[in-house]
């Protein structure tokens, strides 16, 4: 693994070019998905569609990251018709001038092609596919009331939670793996601090007096916190241990989003060797 995958792994979110497919193995579902590579094959072939009508929306992402598979998962769960392009971070491939020039000028994922309209940030595709009607009002509310207090949440956590525990990942898991240094002790204490600042607030706060962080259902927020949660598996922290109120929402996230939700997290359950079911 690169350094390439560090810088997407760390504190940001997140003519057409001609494209040569490869199907990706491990997947935990019956769907075909393939990779996007960039070069200069001319064969094109459509997933997770109706063979009968053709998709103009492309979505690029690489499991590994973590806005990544929200979009995956809230995606697949608004039915929507779209094209699945892995990109592979690990091999560099969203650094190339054909993917700066063609698929995202800030050269991450996730992001979108929507019928020649690029667009970037995960919270950026949210609210337009909504606007587009493509997002159910029950994930991501078009009253305007409850759709504040989702982007209330989605504000909240760019630069709290998703900022602290991407950084508690990387130092514990990823750097190490890129340079055999092993942190100081204190830098792990001192991160997990500041971490659990913010699961604090989770616990304590969003989910003070509701089943889910906004309300009686779940919504994109929900969706956005349990994937930047989930990813702190691979650093070897249990958040069930000390925080009861989040164990039991983690479970209603994964039930109301599955077999999405599992789809998109088998890799972190692989590489942290902990099964969605793990004891504690």
């Amino acid at each position: 693994m690169s350094s390439h995958l560090a810088d997407l792994l760390g504190l940001s979110n997140d003519e057409n070019p001609e494209l040569t497919l490869r199907p990706v193995r491990g997947l935990r579902d019956d769907r075909a998905v393939d990779r996007c590579c960039l070069n200069k094959a001319t064969h094109r072939k459509v997933t997770n569609l109706d063979s009968r009508k053709m998709s103009t929306l492309r979505f690029y992402y690489d499991l590994m990251s973590q806005p990544s598979r929200a979009l995956l998962i809230i995606f697949r769960l608004s039915g929507m018709q779209f094209e699945e392009c892995l990109v592979e971070l690990r091999n560099g491939e969203h650094l190339t001038d054909e993917f700066k020039q063609n698929i995202n000028r800030f050269q991450r994922v996730p992001c979108i092609n929507d019928n020649g309209y690029k667009l970037a940030e995960s919270v950026a595709i949210i609210r337009y596919l909504s606007a587009k009607g493509k997002i159910p009002e029950h994930l991501y509310p078009k009253y305007f009331v409850d759709q504040g207090r989702v982007d209330e949440f989605l504000e909240w956590q760019h630069t709290t939670l998703r900022v602290t525990c991407a950084l508690y990942f990387r130092t514990i898991w990823l750097d190490p793996l890129l340079t055999g240094r092993t942190p100081k002790e204190s830098k792990i204490e001192t991160l997990r601090m500041y971490m659990e600042r913010n699961l604090d607030i989770i616990e304590e706060v969003w989910l003070a007096k509701s089943e889910f962080l906004t309300g009686s259902s779940i919504t994109v927020a929900d969706i956005f916190a349990a994937c930047e949660i989930e990813q702190t598996r691979m650093a070897d922290y249990d958040v069930r241990i000390k925080y009861p109120k989040i164990r039991a929402w983690l479970k209603r996230v994964r039930k109301s989003c599955n077999p999405h939700y599992d789809v998109a997290h088998h890799i972190v359950y692989k590489i942290s060797g902990t099964g969605p079911q793990a004891k504690l």
